[in-house]
């Protein structure tokens, strides 16, 4: 037992205030179904952009960033870092759209943009699949995390003198029952306080984990073994602290994640806009379109966004890192690297701070478990229940059935996790299973000829060939591009998708007219794709300067990764470099400020407009 007595007042403080914060709101989140999903839409960017923040702040992303770090020094942080293009392409051309659509989930977005029995098919179908069955994974794989949390802080841990338990047949350790117990603890919070509650308590859970993770990193580099980052750089190989993969066949074994031109292309040139992936949805999507619908208008959607990029990659990595390095030096030779940043914890700091840090992780845990439960409910209520099943009840019977499911799911999901390690390769294959499908969620808003059986083509298709070559391999059959690793197996899976929905799309008919009109008089979207349907609308006036919305996009990235690399090279003793780049990020800064601020200037803004 490591926690004193002043670490457990510490922790249940954390969740009495958590608590309070959802009792709060349980009145205002009883009102609709717009109040408990979305918060009435009339979030403050900050609130929601920090609660996009919270929510990818898993349990397990500092650990994943520990055991990263570990196999392929910091440069292996690149495996998630190249999510910023995608990332931004959301924050210029996607967010003021999702938040003017006026739909209560990007599930519904199909049957506003599509017509007929496929786009009703293709709603259902996508309701189950990512608010149930992607979901319950979603959250088995968080707490699994948060066992190894557990179990690391409280080596050989019981529960009423018992090492693990049986539950209607399925195993649970004792480390992992408890974890099973707060993510019930987190449905019925969520239950009581809809997404103001959960947005709200984000905000706090988060203030708690990256000040504790700071706190951490700090107390950590100045330990006398380590001596600072003058000496965490002294005592590791150069290669660790390289910050950018190393490119080419010749580049493998140096102790940097290396690459070859292929991988690096697949990963810079093709996975952010081709593969789905939970928080990183081509064209924003899944809880992060939840936020940006939630906000009080287009221009909150688009700075909530904005904020959740640059603080999802400019502020979180570094303390994690930093602890990463640490663990190298404290524990080299881990078995399960993960743990290593949950070793540092328990052994540098002292009572007081060290429930601090435990409120961290529960914080982290407990803010993404809610908004994934939150978020899964309102598939299954709103894209299923309501649509499928009881379309005429009110809304005082879809908040009740919002909270059954909301404690449903935690339960579900419980079961899941005690089976996932038998699954825990499936998340290798999210991106190869989805590639070629974000190609079609991007253009859904931009061409209107995409249909719903363009949109069906493009998910079913790379399922149906990944677990083709599954099937195939240990008969010795190969499919051709699949042979080869992730990611480079992203340009066969890719081109394959795009034949299957191109085809898909030009054999069978448009979507009908009067959908396609009614949704550019709501959306009003910009460039050539929606020419057909604007001369139809000459009254509307669409959205312009998508080059300018590419320049936009261009100076995102710049001041994410100067940003990023800058405070990087500055931590690591690299001053010229993180000046430099510091110097960069300010002029994309000021670039986007000032384009920005024009534009609201200009009403683009503002909500569809007619000529005179």
């Amino acid at each position: 037992m490591y926690l004193a007595p002043l670490d457990w007042l510490l922790v249940g403080g954390y969740f009495v205030f958590s608590f309070g914060i959802a009792l709060y709101y349980y009145r205002r989140a009883s009102r609709d179904t717009s109040e408990f999903f979305l918060g009435g839409r009339h979030m403050p960017w900050w609130l929601a952009g920090t609660s996009m923040v919270a929510t990818t702040f898993a349990a397990d992303t500092p650990l994943a960033v520990t055991e990263l770090v570990a196999q392929n020094g910091i440069a292996g942080n690149w495996l998630w870092w190249n999510f910023v293009f995608g990332g931004m392409l959301t924050v210029f051309f996607f967010a003021r759209l999702w938040r003017r659509s006026g739909v209560l989930t990007d599930v519904e977005f199909v049957e506003l943009r599509y017509t007929g029995r496929a786009a009703a098919w293709l709603r259902g179908i996508k309701a189950i699949y990512f608010g149930l069955l992607l979901n319950v994974i979603i959250i088995g794989w968080v707490s699994l995390a948060m066992e190894t949390v557990l179990t690391t802080l409280f080596p050989g841990m019981t529960l009423f003198g018992r090492t693990s338990f049986d539950v209607l047949g399925f195993e649970f350790s004792a480390a992992l029952l408890l974890v099973g117990l707060l993510v019930l603890l987190v449905a019925v919070y969520s239950l009581l306080s809809g997404l103001w509650g959960v947005m709200v308590t984000d905000v706090f859970q988060f203030v708690i984990a990256i000040g504790g993770c700071i706190i951490l990193a700090v107390w950590a580099v100045d330990l006398p073994e380590i001596g600072g980052l003058a000496g965490l750089r002294a005592k590791l190989p150069d290669s660790t602290f390289r910050m950018l993969p190393t490119i080419g066949e010749a580049a493998e074994g140096a102790g940097v994640l290396a690459l070859s031109a292929l991988a690096f292309v697949a990963y810079v040139g093709v996975q952010w806009w081709s593969s789905w992936y939970p928080g990183a949805e081509p064209g924003g999507g899944g809880y992060i379109a939840q936020r940006m619908m939630s906000a009080k208008d287009e221009k909150h959607a688009l700075f909530a966004t904005l904020w959740f990029n640059v603080a999802h990659y400019c502020l979180r990595p570094w303390p994690w890192i930093i602890v990463a390095l640490v663990a190298l030096v404290l524990y080299p030779g881990l078995d399960d690297p993960r743990a290593g940043f949950v070793l540092v914890m328990r052994d540098v700091l002292p009572p007081g701070l060290l429930g601090l840090l435990f409120a961290a992780f529960l914080a982290a845990f407990m803010s993404t478990i809610s908004t994934q439960l939150n978020w899964g409910t309102s598939y299954l209520v709103n894209d299923l229940w309501r649509r499928f099943i009881r379309p005429d009840g009110d809304e005082r019977h879809y908040v009740l059935v919002a909270r059954i499911t909301t404690f449903a799911l935690g339960a579900i999901s419980l079961f899941v996790t005690a089976r996932l390690e038998s699954i825990s390769g499936a998340w290798g294959l999210i991106l190869t299973a989805s590639a070629g499908l974000g190609l079609v969620l991007i253009l859904r808003w931009y061409w209107w000829r995409i249909n719903a059986w363009s949109e069906l083509a493009a998910t079913v298709a790379p399922i149906v060939l990944t677990a083709a070559a599954l099937v195939l391999q240990p008969m010795g059959i190969t499919i051709p591009g699949l042979e080869s690793p992730f990611p480079t197996n992203l340009f066969a899976v890719t081109a394959f998708t795009t034949v299957v929905w191109l085809v898909a799309t030009f054999v069978t008919r448009p979507t009908e007219a009067a959908t396609l009109d009614a949704f550019y008089r709501r959306i009003h979207p910009g460039g050539p794709g929606w020419k057909p349907v604007a001369a139809r609308h000459p009254d509307v006036v669409p959205d312009a300067g998508l080059g300018a919305l590419a320049l936009d996009w261009l100076a995102g990235v710049v001041l994410v990764y100067s940003t990023l690399f800058g405070v990087g090279n500055l931590l690591v003793g690299s001053t010229l470099t993180g000046v430099g780049c510091l110097v960069l990020a300010g002029l994309a800064t000021g670039f986007l400020a000032w384009d920005l601020n024009r534009r609201e200037s200009g009403m683009v803004f503002a909500a569809p407009r007619a000529r005179p």
